[in-house]
């Protein structure tokens, strides 16, 4: 008994030390940084909010931090492995004053002061929405850039010297375009298929104004080149991973994370669906089969369904796909060959809700069409085109989502239009939701647990979020201007997220305080879908850099 009552003591007095080391080590504080530095310039001695990254020799992936109030800025050691690394800046108005590096040791902290300069080049550094601030015009000209960058910048036009008659020439050729051509993949339309860029009827005007702001009459711009402030406080606590993918042309349009943490894209430009592995970089293409050979390549829509398969829009090459990733096989569903036009564009879907009758929403972007796919017979029904209730106006449908019910909710693009459709998929029947402010043009959202749909004002420069129960949109104005947010999502806290095609800037908005934080990227983005992962502590958010061939991954540290 003695011996038992011992070996009880040990035991006891084991656990209670385990105990002791367990919890001494949760309170640990963390690993020391591997680099830090300040930044400081002569014109403004410390710098709050410059970006600075970090690229290990021989790799794909870029790490991110941004200095804090006193300019000072600092890589956990999680982040960066021992090597030789190339450092960066983005601050608007300045450049490194010479080239920068470290040697990062494991478990040692090298240090790495940075000196910036004015820089000489401010027109290279402008973002979309700097430059849409910098040029003189009235706001409702303005606008019309917002239909430029889907291929290039909004640089590409002011420092052109275009006269107002090549403009309209370049404005007729755009427009025999595929949506993801851009300058490295320029990819034609066929035959009588045409995308213009601009509302009917405001060519001319917006031709004559910008050969009135760019370079075609003068040497340099007559007008002062605006840039807006750094990040401070909150926006400066996140670190940005950007992962470079193997081909310059791919555009990762969409991007989601599975339940394993294995990241999805979908190519705007390319037959393929693509997997990325966060912890090593790799990349694993699973090619899409042509289904109209001639005809543009690239998807858009990616969407997962409940059993976490995948579903991908296929644009011009007919009908969307099915993804299943347990067995990696691919299952098509092509439209009937009689509804097969030239225009014919599945670029949105929406399979969120397809366990309620086993059917998928589809958009045809060709006359705004909405179609209804029924899963186990490969049949589609036409749904069709919906006017706004009183009115001979088409709604110029953007997004899809589908509700918990399986009722869809259409976004309305349409130039001068505010508002939210939605069609209750046993009527069929459209009701519609106006919004607050007009010309919001709704572009892509996400529908929460309560059945509410978060979206993009891309033309409102604002947050919208429809609440079926009142019927009523609320809107929540992005501080940055110019920002056209394209998409929003929920996260688990109760916070939206957005960014911006136009800023390079990530907004995470409070709806409770109406507070934004805004991340400033590394470098221009043109963001289009957004993800958030609700595993992680913070959340992170996701999206693919449509014309950067990389896939960019935010943690805010609080």
């Amino acid at each position: 008994m003695r011996i038992e009552g011992i070996l009880r003591a040990l035991f006891a007095a084991s656990a209670s030390l385990l105990a002791s080391i367990s919890s001494a080590a949760s309170q640990a504080p963390p690993a020391a940084p591997a680099l830090i530095g300040q930044i400081t310039s002569a014109q403004e001695g410390a710098m709050e909010g410059v970006v600075v990254s970090a690229r290990k020799d021989g790799s794909t992936i870029t790490i991110s931090v941004v200095s804090d109030g006193e300019g000072r800025y600092a890589f956990p050691a999680a982040k960066l492995l021992g090597g030789h690394y190339t450092l960066a800046v983005r601050a608007a108005g300045y450049d490194l004053d010479g080239a920068a590096a470290a040697d990062v040791v494991p478990d040692l902290t090298t240090a790495v002061d940075l000196k910036l300069r004015p820089t000489e080049n401010l027109p290279e550094q402008l973002t979309n929405s700097e430059w849409i601030e910098s040029v003189p015009g009235a706001p409702e000209t303005k606008k019309l850039f917002l239909g430029c960058t889907d291929c290039h910048t909004v640089q590409r036009i002011i420092e052109s010297n275009h006269t107002a008659a090549e403009f309209l020439q370049a404005f007729g050729r755009m427009a025999g375009y595929y949506p993801g051509a851009w300058p490295e993949q320029p990819q034609r339309l066929v035959g009588d298929a045409r995308r213009p860029a601009l509302p009917a009827g405001r060519e001319k005007e917006f031709a004559d104004y910008l050969a009135s702001i760019n370079l075609s009459k003068v040497a340099t711009h007559p007008y002062p080149l605006k840039t807006f402030a750094r990040p401070t406080g909150r926006a400066t606590r996140v670190i940005i991973t950007e992962y470079d993918l193997p081909r310059k042309i791919i555009q990762p349009h969409d991007v989601i994370v599975d339940n394993d943490g294995m990241v999805w894209f979908s190519h705007f430009g390319e037959q393929f669906l693509s997997k990325l592995d966060p912890k090593t970089g790799a990349v694993t293409d699973f090619p899409i089969p042509e289904q109209k050979p001639g005809f543009p390549t690239g998807t858009l829509d990616l969407e997962a369904d409940e059993d976490g398969n995948l579903w991908i829009g296929l644009m011009y090459q007919s009908g969307i796909a099915k993804f299943d990733r347990k067995t990696e096989k691919l299952t098509i569903f092509p439209i009937p060959p009689e509804w097969q036009k030239n225009t014919t564009q599945q670029a949105h879907i929406s399979p969120t809700a397809s366990k309620v009758d086993g059917k998928i929403w589809v958009k045809n972007s060709a006359g705004s069409l909405i179609w209804r796919l029924d899963i186990a017979t490969g049949h589609y029904e036409n749904v069709g085109a919906f006017d706004i209730p009183g009115t001979n106006k088409r709604i110029t449908i953007y997004g899809i989502n589908a509700d918990l019910q399986n009722n869809l909710y259409i976004l309305d693009f349409g130039y001068d239009n505010g508002g939210i459709g939605r069609i209750d998929a046993r009527t069929k029947q459209l009701t519609y939701f106006k919004s607050p402010t007009p010309d919001t043009r709704a572009r892509r959202g996400k529908v929460d647990t309560e059945n509410r749909l978060w979206f993009g004002e891309y033309g409102g420069n604002a947050i919208g979020m429809l609440d079926p129960k009142t019927g009523t949109i609320s809107e929540w104005r992005l501080p940055t201007p110019w920002s056209a947010p394209y998409d929003a999502v929920l996260d688990r806290n109760g916070e939206v997220w957005t960014g911006s095609v136009m800023s390079d800037r990530v907004a995470r908005l409070d709806p409770r305080t109406g507070q934004f934080v805004e991340y400033l990227l590394p470098r221009e983005t043109n963001i289009r879908r957004v993800f958030v992962d609700n595993s992680t502590t913070p959340v992170t958010f996701w999206v693919g850099s449509n014309h950067g061939a990389s896939i960019v991954k935010v943690e805010p540290l609080e």
